[in-house]
C-alpha cells in the first residue's frame, strides 16, 4: 500500500489566490451583470514589449529550421542569456559573478518553492511576515514547517513587519538555520536598506545562516539609494541564494522565464561539519527534475537586454508605477494608511475601524465591486491589511479608486 506524504494534509484546503478566485467567482455568478475590477492577483495587463516578441518570432522561425532547430536545452539555461544576465543585471553594481552560478528557469515561483530541498527537513525556518505564501507552504510539504496552530506554524521563527515598526523586521533573538527575505516586499510593497539588509547578512555570517532572497521586483526600485541585489553587501555570496523573474519586469507571467543566482562560495554542512557547495547540488537537483526553460522563452529573455528592449521596459514599469501612484493619492486622500507602492507595484493598506482582512475583502467586492487580497493570507502579522496591485490599465485603476471613494 503506497502511504500519502501526510504533511500535504496539513496545508490549508486552498491556496491564497484559489480561495479569493473562488470567493469572486460565487459573486459573480449571484450578480451577473456586476462589472468586477481585480485589484487583486498579482497579473500584468501590459502586452509584451516589440523587441521581446520579435526576438520570439525569430526563435520560432529558427526552430522552423533544420539547422536552427533546438531540442533539449542545458538544464542550467543557454549561455547566450546567462551571460546577458551577469553583463547587465550584476557588472554594472559592481557584482562579479560568473555564468556557471546562473540557473535559468520557468518563473521564480519554483525554485523559491523547489530550492529547499537541499537542506535537511528539520533545519529552522524564518520569515518576515507577512510573506509571499509559497515559502512556508513548501517547507509544510516536506515536513518542516511543524503544525499549523491559530494562523501560526509551530516550527517557523516570525519576523513580524508592521505598521508598529515600520516595516523593519528585527534580526532573530536566537539562532535559526534558513532566513526568506523578499524586498522589494511581496505583499506590502515596502523595500530594505543597504545598512538594514547588511545586518540581516552579518547575521547570516556571525550564525551560520543560510539567507535565500527573492528580488523578483528589484526592477521597480525608484529610489537609488536601495540595493538591487542582496550581493550588494559584502559577504552576501558566502551566505545568500538569489532569485529573480521576468514575469513582473517585462510582462513574462505567460511566457515563463527567470533565473536563480546559487553563488558557488555559498555551502552548507553535513552533520559532520562537512561543507558542500550548494552551486553542485543545485545543478545535480536540475538536471534531474528539470529539462530547461524553452529556447524561445530564453531568447525573449534575452531581448529584454537589448537597447530597445532595455527602454520598452522601462516604459512599462513606469505605467505601473503611474497606477501606484494614482492609488496611494486616492487612498491616503481618504484618511486610510497606504505603504508601498514607491519601490514596488504593490500598495499595502491598514483595513480602517479594525476590520478582519477577509471581511473587508467581502464589503470591497460587494460594494465597490473592486477586488483586492486579504493580508491576513499572507500570514498572521497581514491581519487587518489587504494588498492591491498597479498591474491593471490606467483605465480600471481610476475607476475602481472612484469606486472606492463612493463607497467609502
Amino acid at each position: 500500500m503506497a502511504l500519502v506524504n501526510e504533511h500535504f494534509l496539513k496545508l490549508p484546503d486552498n491556496y491564497l489566490f484559489a480561495d479569493v478566485a473562488k470567493k469572486v467567482n460565487a459573486f459573480k455568478v449571484s450578480h451577473p451583470h456586476a462589472d468586477v475590477i481585480s485589484l487583486g492577483i498579482g497579473d500584468v495587463t501590459r502586452p509584451l514589449c516589440p523587441a521581446v516578441t520579435e526576438a520570439m518570432h525569430r526563435a520560432v522561425d529558427e526552430m522552423a529550421t533544420r539547422e536552427g532547430f533546438h531540442g533539449y536545452g542545458p538544464e542550467q539555461g543557454y549561455q547566450f542569456l546567462r551571460e546577458a544576465i551577469v553583463k547587465n543585471d550584476f557588472l554594472p553594481r559592481g557584482i562579479h559573478l560568473d555564468p556557471s552560478e546562473i540557473f535559468v528557469n520557468d518563473g521564480a515561483k519554483s525554485d523559491t518553492g523547489n530550492i529547499q530541498e537541499l537542506v535537511r527537513w528539520d533545519n529552522s525556518i524564518g520569515v518576515t511576515d507577512p510573506i509571499y505564501p509559497v515559502y512556508i507552504d513548501s517547507n509544510v510539504m516536506i515536513g518542516r514547517a511543524g503544525v499549523l496552530d491559530e494562523g501560526r506554524w509551530s516550527n517557523v521563527t516570525y519576523l513580524p513587519c508592521t505598521a508598529e515598526n515600520n516595516f523593519v523586521p528585527q534580526l532573530p533573538d536566537r539562532r535559526v538555520d534558513i532566513i526568506y527575505l523578499c524586498y522589494p516586499n511581496n505583499p506590502t510593497g515596502t523595500v530594505i536598506s543597504k545598512d538594514e539588509l547588511r545586518k540581516w547578512v552579518n547575521y547570516a555570517l556571525k550564525n551560520d545562516t543560510l539567507i535565500f532572497y527573492d528580488a523578483a521586483y528589484e526592477a521597480y526600485i525608484q529610489d537609488p539609494d536601495i540595493p538591487h541585489s542582496i550581493y550588494e553587501i559584502k559577504g552576501a555570496k558566502k551566505v545568500a541564494v538569489e532569485f529573480h523573474s521576468y514575469s513582473k519586469t517585462a510582462g513574462f507571467t505567460g511566457v515563463r522565464c527567470g533565473y536563480t543566482v546559487v553563488p558557488k562560495e555559498v555551502t552548507s554542512s553535513t552533520l559532520e561539519g562537512e561543507r558542500i557547495a550548494l552551486n553542485q547540488l543545485w545543478n545535480r537537483r536540475q538536471c534531474t527534475k528539470f529539462n530547461g526553460t524553452s529556447y524561445i522563452s530564453q531568447r525573449a529573455a534575452e531581448a529584454t537586454y537589448t537597447p530597445e528592449g532595455k527602454a520598452q521596459i522601462r516604459e512599462t514599469i513606469a505605467y505601473y508605477m503611474d497606477n501606484a501612484r494614482t492609488m496611494r493619492r486616492t487612498l491616503t486622500s481618504l484618511g486610510l494608511e497606504v505603504f508601498g507602492g514607491e519601490n514596488a507595484p504593490y500598495i499595502w493598506v491598514k483595513v480602517p475601524n479594525g476590520e478582519g482582512s477577509w471581511r473587508f475583502f467581502e464589503h470591497m467586492l460587494y460594494n465597490a465591486h473592486v477586488v483586492c487580497t486579504p493580508g491576513v493570507g499572507f500570514g498572521p502579522s497581514g491581519e487587518g491589511y489587504i494588498r492591491l496591485t498597479a498591474f491593471g490599465n490606467h483605465e480600471d485603476c481610476a475607476e475602481a479608486m472612484e469606486r472606492i471613494r463612493k463607497w467609502l
